[in-house]
């Protein structure tokens, strides 16, 4: 089965810099039924200004993604790390026993738009760290962003998990495989498609639970992430 979660129902965090949309209870938005999907526990749909962004804060016991949809991020952290990233880049900074960081959008006309998910670790207090990688996806071709200790070519996380990104051209048809022992997220980042009779569109996503495969079609073409999750406690 799968549970549908419209864009337009997200929390929304808006300055003169940055427009969020959350999935999930996140800073002063607080919904008790809505602390995140098994081990993931953030996902945030980020807009920033040129010129702007945000200062150093400090973050621990979490794994941070970071998926470049398009502009550029400059990203520099207490464990010497400073590195920009544009469109295809994904980054995982993992904030351990405790690091501190900032997220710049250096552009003076670009806006930038980016996704950032926090997923839980299976163990607290660890090393803090930072690796990033550039991907290409070419269209129907499932690419594996992050999995645990990075086994499947991905970055490495700390946690039994998969970040799968999937782009597909209008009219394309995909099978997403699941293990119906596991649960899964699927957010749109950019475009619209449809699984069965149920339209999706940028910013929509799905809680999947008991699957054991979908279906995906894309109407226009269309930019998917996958998170493949281990049982829900």
């Amino acid at each position: 089965m799968f549970t549908l979660h419209r864009a337009e129902d997200r929390f929304q965090t808006r300055t003169d810099w940055l427009d969020s949309r959350h999935a999930f209870s996140f800073a002063e938005h607080f919904d008790p039924a809505r602390l995140g999907f098994g081990p993931l526990r953030v996902v945030n749909d980020d807009r920033i200004a040129p010129r702007s962004g945000f200062p150093p804060h400090a973050h621990r016991d979490m794994e941070i993604l970071t998926w470049i949809v398009s502009g550029s991020l400059t990203h520099e952290d207490s464990e010497g790390h400073r590195i920009t990233l544009g469109p295809g880049h994904a980054q995982r900074m993992r904030a351990g026993r405790g690091i501190v960081h900032s997220e710049m959008n250096l552009d003076a006309t670009r806006p930038l738009h980016l996704l950032q998910i926090w997923i839980e670790p299976a163990q607290r207090g660890l090393v803090p760290g930072h690796e990033e990688r550039l991907f290409t996806l070419a269209p129907g071709q499932v690419v594996v962003v992050a999995s645990e200790d990075g086994a499947e070519g991905g970055l490495s996380i700390a946690r039994d998990a998969r970040v799968l990104a999937l782009r597909l051209e209008r009219g394309d048809r995909h099978p997403l495989v699941l293990d119906p022992a596991r649960s899964a997220w699927l957010q749109v980042v950019q475009g619209a498609g449809r699984i069965g009779t149920t339209a999706l569109a940028a910013g929509d996503a799905l809680a999947v639970e008991d699957e054991s495969g979908l279906e995906i079609e894309a109407t226009a073409p269309l930019e998917l992430l996958v998170f493949d999750l281990s049982p829900r406690a």
